[in-house]
């Protein structure tokens, strides 16, 4: 598959990361509510399953509402998805509240199988760079929680 992530800017948040896992497994923790709601989230942010709605295809849904563990206010993702090759590409349309605006950005992420492990191409933006440099902390938060379950599931 060529490479669907463009070149990123100063106003956008660009990861490569490789997970202990297969890529249907990593997918899977993308795309199916249960496996979300285990680490979708910054430190003090979980996303309960009731608040996660899914929906695989173009012009479908990939909306979640994360939860302040402190406070149990409740911040609402909302993406229309505007591309999908299955197992291997997400790309959504995302708007979120912060700090009282909204962030209006494309999430494009992609899955690359190196058998039991896969690597992800992740790319956000654009941003303001107070929102950016957020985002990129919490994306590095939830990732550890991943990484943790897939080492769970290794040991």
């Amino acid at each position: 598959m060529t490479d669907l992530i463009p070149a990123a800017t100063d106003r956008d948040v660009y990861i490569s990361r490789s997970f202990a896992a297969p890529r249907e497994v990593v997918w899977k923790f993308w795309t199916d509510p249960e496996r979300l709601a285990e680490w979708f989230g910054p430190t003090g942010v979980h996303t309960p399953v009731e608040n996660i709605d899914v929906s695989l295809e173009p012009g479908g849904r990939w909306d979640l509402g994360m939860t302040d563990d402190a406070t149990g206010e409740v911040y609402p993702l909302s993406s229309r998805i505007l591309k999908v090759i299955e197992g291997e590409y997400l790309e959504m349309h995302i708007e979120a509240a912060s700090g009282g605006q909204i962030e209006d950005v494309i999430l494009r992420v992609q899955f690359h199988d190196h058998g039991e492990t896969t690597r992800m191409t992740l790319h956000q933006g654009p941003f303001t760079p107070e929102f950016r440099d957020l985002t990129i902390e919490g994306w590095y938060e939830s990732f550890c929680k991943l990484d943790k379950i897939f080492e769970g599931a290794n040991s």
